[in-house]
């Protein structure tokens, strides 16, 4: 049914399917939801194909039966390490064939783009995005669209986002395990800034970091495009295996107590509430503070910010952002997140991305952990309106669209 899309984010706690619709003005509604605890995955990797097959099912199963609609595909993203980014430059002449003068057209645009992306990749890797950053037009810098310009050269830098081969077909194979066709793979924190970031933050530059439970995935943005993106083993994991080695409980325990205790700022905990810390091999239950349970989660948590902030020094020339540090993902629920940032960053510019609201069940997908599988359907809605729109203009006899619409529509 081409006018219902599916967005499956993949993660290493929980398998998320959202379900939109595409209305006739063009725009999407959230009509069905599903989350469940994953299987066969671990720090953000596919290690059991039937495992995580199976629970892909089932989640995408719960999501139709909430949509009252059957769905045959869908769009899913990937993280973690298996994720690699690099910038790079191409060039070409202004074409004249055809052409009176030296008009850019569409075509110039989609040459210098594969100019660009023409660089050595490793063996093992497959490039998922390309994306421009801007052009420059006979030395005139900065342009975001050179269409109808007048020039002899074109020049370019894009962004090329590149994933491994086998964690991609490892994506696929459980998909189609599970019975659906995969239409696209997508980048995890691309398709997260889709649903929550605002133009104005990518133009001023602004950092996602999405908390996830075995990655933290980080995107930078910069000039109204990607920048730099990695993703750190550093995670949720980590601070509930901190509290399961301190307090002597199995992992299980520590996640529970974490979810329904944790706080990772000391300075908000007016009044902290106790904690039960369950026996273990016979030994007694006993109780603990959630001050107690803070000192273990908050120097992992403030770690975590801190390489971070290493990394992107290390990756990039950046001395000052102007945008907003957006938090995504499971991690930025927790109690104390938004303070410890702005502790950890200096700065108040900080919020949650909780996705816009598109109306259908929107109580229960505006939250941040929902960021991933929201921007998966919102790019896949801007990939269908502008294929409609494409084949209006081949019945009416003018150019398609091509690719540098494609690019525009499916990012940013």
């Amino acid at each position: 049914m081409s006018d219902i899309i599916v967005g499956l984010d993949v993660g290493t706690s929980a398998v998320r399917v959202a379900i939109g619709e595409l209305t006739s003005d063009g725009k999407v509604e959230i009509i069905g939801l599903s989350s469940k605890k994953s299987q066969g995955l671990r720090n953000g990797a596919i290690v059991n194909l039937e495992a995580a097959g199976s629970i892909i099912k089932d989640a995408v199963d719960a999501a139709e039966q909430n949509a009252g609609f059957e769905v045959s595909s869908c769009v899913a993203a990937i993280g973690g390490p298996q994720i690699e980014c690099l910038n790079s430059r191409g060039q070409a002449a202004v074409s004249k064939r055809g052409k009176a003068n030296g008009e850019i057209t569409r075509a110039d645009v989609e040459r210098v783009i594969e100019n660009a992306r023409s660089v050595p990749i490793a063996p093992d890797k497959e490039i998922l995005h390309v994306i421009p950053k801007n052009y420059t037009v006979d030395q005139v810098v900065g342009i975001k669209d050179p269409i109808n310009m007048m020039g002899v050269r074109l020049e370019t830098e894009v962004h090329i986002v590149t994933a491994s081969k086998t964690a991609i077909q490892n994506v696929r194979d459980c998909v189609n395990r599970a019975g659906y066709d995969l239409d696209r793979i997508m980048q995890k924190t691309l398709a997260a800034a889709q649903a929550v970031v605002h133009q104005d933050e990518m133009e001023l530059g602004s950092i996602l970091i999405d908390l996830g439970a075995g990655t933290t995935d980080v995107l930078v943005l910069h000039e109204g495009a990607p920048l730099v993106s990695f993703s750190l083993k550093n995670c949720g994991y980590y601070v509930t295996n901190d509290i399961a080695i301190v307090k002597g409980i199995p992992l299980a325990a520590a996640e529970e107590i974490k979810i329904n205790d944790g706080c990772c700022f000391l300075d908000i905990l007016d009044n902290p509430h106790d904690v039960a810390i369950p026996g273990v091999g016979g030994r007694p239950p006993e109780l603990t503070s959630q001050t107690e349970i803070c000192k273990i989660i908050q120097p992992r948590m403030e770690e975590i910010f801190l390489t971070v902030i290493s990394e992107i020094r290390r990756r990039t020339d950046l001395t000052r952002l102007s945008g907003n540090i957006i938090l995504t993902g499971g991690g930025a629920q927790m109690e104390g997140v938004l303070e410890l940032a702005k502790d950890v960053f200096r700065t108040e510019s900080v919020r949650l991305g909780i996705p816009e609201s598109l109306g259908g069940i929107e109580e229960e997908y505006r939250k941040s952990e929902w960021a991933t599988a929201i921007g998966l359907v919102i790019s896949q809605k801007d990939s269908l309106v502008a294929s409609a729109k494409s084949a209006r203009r081949k019945n009416d006899g003018k150019p398609s669209a091509g690719l540098w619409q494609k690019l525009k529509k499916a990012f940013f």
